[in-house]
């Protein structure tokens, strides 16, 4: 058994007895809000398509900045994070939530996944998904965390998809840290880029996933490198519109009746929050609040 099953069987095991100490859950309607979280301002890709699509739901959107990223952290702490998050958004009632970052996906949500009452959508099984849909040579490039990449999460999902796909990897570790710090324009960021493409490149994909939330934030730079002749695929529009479908199903749909609301939930720095989620968003951001997340308990300053 590897050390990853390990912790998913341990992890599991652990969640079952909590829940059957002290259930969380609490009621929520179509009038309640969706969650959508991550370890940063990647998610606000996400977000910007939950807009698109629907745009009549408030959304609660958690950056747990003060640990960001994820992509080197243990199986361990990924899913312990997870659980602390997806325990805090139930607390403020909201319908469904949206695991809006790559690794989360990829460790934490096998263990999570069923856990809950509550519908979570996480980004593996839509982005591989379409990634098939959109490969005409069935040559895949992925670049994602190195948490991600090494998981095998994408590329196992694939090949049951599509078994005759072949999936190319690329772990960019620095891209996260680069675009949570400003970077998304500067010649460093490019150069990078430039080398965590090359060999994917050579391999000849068709298809890119940008399987980490932060990436599309970076999309132009990519599609300039790779060229028009490569799909970029962002597994957010189409977790949200999984996420759509799925509360259109449970009858959670949002009618429209008052102005949709979105409330920023942070762990670390307010200020620089603002300052990046407002150029991403290409709109200013106000409502952005700290949230201190303590094991079963968080504090709103």
């Amino acid at each position: 058994m590897t050390e990853l099953s390990e912790i998913r069987k341990l992890s599991s095991e652990r969640i079952v007895a909590k829940i059957a100490e002290k259930p969380h859950e609490t009621k929520f309607s179509a009038r309640s809000p969706i969650g959508i979280f991550d370890s940063g301002v990647g998610g606000i890709s996400t977000l910007k398509e939950m807009i698109k699509e629907l745009p009549n739901e408030d959304v609660i959107y958690f950056a747990d900045t003060a640990r960001v990223p994820y992509g080197g952290r243990s199986a361990k702490e990924i899913i312990n994070i997870n659980h602390e998050i997806i325990d805090y958004l139930i607390e403020q009632g909201v319908k469904l939530i949206i695991m809006a970052c790559g690794t989360s996906s990829a460790i934490a949500y096998p263990v999570v996944a069923n856990k809950y009452k509550l519908p979570i959508v996480a980004l593996i099984e839509p982005g591989s998904r379409i990634a098939v849909r959109s490969s005409r040579s069935g040559k895949i490039g992925l670049i994602a965390t190195v948490g991600t990449v090494d998981s095998g999460a994408f590329q196992r999902t694939i090949k049951e998809m599509k078994g005759t796909a072949e999936v190319y990897a690329a772990a960019c570790p620095l891209f996260v840290p680069l675009i949570e710090g400003g970077f998304v324009e500067a010649e460093e960021t490019k150069r990078v880029a430039r080398e965590y493409l090359k060999p994917l490149m050579d391999s000849k994909i068709d298809t890119l996933i940008l399987g980490c939330t932060h990436f599309p934030h970076l999309s132009g730079i990519i599609q300039e490198i790779v060229g028009p002749s490569v799909i970029l695929v962002d597994p957010s529009a189409e977790a949200v519109l999984d996420a759509k479908a799925l509360l259109k199903k449970k009858d959670l749909t949002s009618s429209g009746s008052k102005p949709a609301t979105i409330t920023y939930m942070v762990s670390g720095s307010v200020t620089q929050f603002k300052e990046l989620a407002s150029k991403l968003m290409g709109r200013t951001v106000t409502d952005v609040h700290k949230v201190n997340l303590v094991a079963k308990s968080a504090s709103i300053e």
